[in-house]
């Protein structure tokens, strides 16, 4: 019996730690705003569309570089409770490390941007 139970609290913890872990990917969360345009096995590129007064809902991100297409001004809330506010600038171009928030455009433009997001990581090799 002991087994069984165990058995079924760890099928239902696995269970709520998937669907909570896909529920994450900002493509699927953000289906609206947020499109795939490329992935392989070492990078995922993103193409995000958020128009004034809209927020996203929270998702994660592994390490990634955003490019600027169209600014604007913006609200972050991050998964610690911190919120943030600043502008990007069309052109501009960031790294960021890995993030769990949601970002909201507080401007009067729609916001354009291409994320690459980093998979797994890179090694360094040396000649002989």
């Amino acid at each position: 019996m002991r087994f069984f139970i165990f058995a079924v609290t760890a099928i239902f913890t696995f269970s709520v730690w998937l669907i909570s872990a896909s529920a994450q990917d900002p493509a699927v969360v953000n289906a609206k705003t947020i499109k795939v345009k490329f992935e392989n096995d070492k990078v995922r590129v993103l193409e995000a569309n958020l128009p004034p007064g809209v927020k996203e809902q929270v998702h994660s991100h592994p390490a990634y570089v955003i490019y600027v297409l169209e600014g604007g001004k913006f609200r972050n809330y991050v998964a610690d409770g911190n919120t943030t506010e600043g502008e990007l600038k069309t052109g501009e171009v960031l790294y960021r490390d890995p993030l769990t928030h949601a970002a909201e455009n507080i401007g009067t433009t729609t916001m354009h941007m291409i994320l690459v997001e980093l998979k797994g990581t890179t090694k360094t090799t040396t000649a002989p």
